[in-house]
């Protein structure tokens, strides 16, 4: 982690170019690579076992670090850290609504 401090993930499932899942806490992380034209589709999928206070800068998270990806294949740079804080705020505003 950014902290210096660092997770225990368990690997559940390893495919050579084109599944990782790992453990994440309580929850899953899954990622997908599917051949294309040109390149690859990456599909991610968090398996998310309970909502927490964490659960939107979780979300956010790993929305910024798809729009880095993306970016950086386009050539652009993008500001991650303006990026997660708005990214964070509808997450938050999501949830909220997902809870009602």
């Amino acid at each position: 982690m950014q902290d210096g401090t660092f997770e225990e993930m368990q690997i559940i499932e390893l495919k050579m170019h084109s599944v990782l899942e790992y453990t994440w806490g309580k929850d899953r992380v899954r990622f997908e690579l599917y051949p294309e034209e040109g390149g690859c589709h990456l599909v991610l999928i968090e398996k998310i076992r309970e909502i927490t206070d964490h659960t939107p800068k979780d979300l956010a998270g790993w929305h910024v670090c798809l729009d880095v990806i993306s970016a950086l294949l386009d050539g652009r740079t993008l500001d991650r850290k303006d990026e997660w804080r708005a990214q964070y705020e509808k997450y938050v505003q999501r949830i909220g609504e997902v809870g009602k």
